[in-house]
């Protein structure tokens, strides 16, 4: 019978600048009876590592910018919020009375590039998505590797709306240790077709189940540690988030924003 576990660590504390999360992570999982292993997947929502990498701004101190004034009257946003996403922009894809989308610099396509307040604590506090997500989820898998000496795999999620689909979903955007894609090309279906374009993205469906665990609001679960994965992902030294992005030559979607 297939089938894998996935274990949200529970009474995980709330980070602060300089924490050292892989350590949080291990004793937290020591006081849940819980030990880590070989071929271990650890999903690990990207918002503490923005308070621990020091991403998170107060609004009070931040001075927009002509073009975020500009911006903020299309919008109806905060100037100094719309300035706070300008600084994380690489390019705008859309601005209108609804929605502001870019292109942050990090290459992903996001709403508000991914800035939010949700369980940030204080008053006007906005948290922004970590420098590099990968090379923070690479720091973490090499120090739990070494205060554990076991090999396993990290992803940084966040959560996401989809084009043409109602709701939120949680994304992989930070990877280290596993293979991004698990690719069918090439192989036989039931009835002995080939297959031409599955290359499911494994890292997303894994992230995305993790969110049902962690939850949006004051679960204080930010950690879902998956086990039993082995057998249906493929784990690697060097590989990255990068990866799940196309290039805007390959956009059919383009287009239509």
């Amino acid at each position: 019978m297939a089938s894998f576990m996935a274990i949200a660590l529970e009474n995980f504390p709330l980070i602060k600048t300089g924490d050292n999360i892989p350590k949080i992570i291990l004793e937290t999982a020591e006081k849940n009876g819980l030990k880590i292993e070989d071929g271990d997947i650890i999903v690990i929502a990207q918002k503490i590592f923005s308070k621990a990498e020091k991403r998170v701004f107060k609004l009070e101190e931040i001075i927009p910018s002509d073009e975020a004034v500009k911006i903020a009257k299309i919008t109806g946003k905060n100037s100094k919020f719309v300035e706070l996403v300008l600084r994380e922009t690489k390019r705008i894809v859309k601005v209108s009375s609804e929605t502001l989308i870019v292109e942050d610099k990090r290459g992903l396509i996001c709403i508000n590039a991914g800035i939010d307040k949700s369980n940030v604590k204080g008053v006007g506090n906005f948290a922004l998505l970590p420098e590099n997500p990968d090379e923070s989820a690479e720091r973490c898998r090499l120090e739990i590797k070494r205060l554990t000496g076991k090999n396993v795999a990290v992803i940084i999620s966040d959560t996401y709306s989809r084009p043409f689909r109602r709701g939120q979903v949680n994304f992989a955007i930070g990877i280290a240790g596993i293979k991004p894609f698990k690719d069918y090309r090439g192989k036989k279906d039931l009835f002995g077709k080939i297959l031409k374009v599955k290359n499911v993205a494994v890292v997303d469906e894994i992230a995305a189940a993790a969110e049902l665990l962690m939850g949006q609001a004051k679960e204080a679960r930010p950690v879902v540690i998956f086990k039993g994965l082995n057998n249906f992902v493929e784990f690697c030294e060097k590989c990255s988030a990068n990866e799940l992005r196309i290039s805007r030559q390959e956009d059919l979607f383009r287009k239509t924003l």
